[in-house]
C-alpha cells in the first residue's frame, strides 16, 4: 500500500507560481511512476503530468507543457509540480497518483485507471 497526500494548493492570481507537494508513505520503493491529475468542476478528470521513479522520464499534457514542471526527491518520498504563468483553466483540484506496474521503455501512464494509488486532492484557484 502506498499514502499519498498533497500539499501546496492554494489562490494565486493569473501569470504567478504554485509548487504543489505530493508526500508518499508506505511501500514507495515499489512505485515506478507517480502522476499529477486535475478536475475543474463540472469536467472530466484529466492528466496533468507524470515521472519515472528514477525521474529519467517525464511526459506533460500539451496544456501545461512549458509552463509546469514535475519532479521527485526519492530520499524525501516526495514528488513536486512547479506550475508558473498559471491560467484561469488552470483552477482544479489537484490529484497526486501512484503506480506499481512496471512499463517498458520511456512509456508514461497517462490515464487514470493506470494508477492504483491516490491522494485526496488539493485545490488550486487561479484568479483573472
Amino acid at each position: 500500500q502506498v499514502q499519498l497526500v498533497e500539499s501546496g494548493g492554494g489562490l494565486v492570481q493569473a501569470g504567478g507560481s504554485l509548487r504543489l507537494s505530493c508526500a508518499a508513505s508506505g511501500r514507495t520503493s515499489s512505485s515506478y511512476a507517480m502522476g499529477w491529475f486535475r478536475q475543474a468542476a463540472g469536467k472530466e478528470r484529466e492528466f496533468v503530468a507524470a515521472i519515472k521513479r528514477n525521474g529519467g522520464s517525464t511526459d506533460y499534457a500539451d496544456s501545461v507543457k512549458g509552463r509546469f514542471t514535475i519532479s521527485r526527491d526519492n530520499a524525501k518520498n516526495t514528488v513536486y509540480l512547479q506550475m508558473n504563468s498559471l491560467k484561469p483553466e488552470d483552477t482544479a483540484v489537484y490529484y497526486c497518483a501512484a503506480t506499481n506496474t512496471y512499463y517498458s521503455g520511456t512509456y508514461l501512464p497517462r490515464r487514470g485507471h493506470e494508477y492504483e494509488y491516490w491522494g485526496q486532492g488539493t485545490q488550486v484557484t487561479v484568479s483573472s
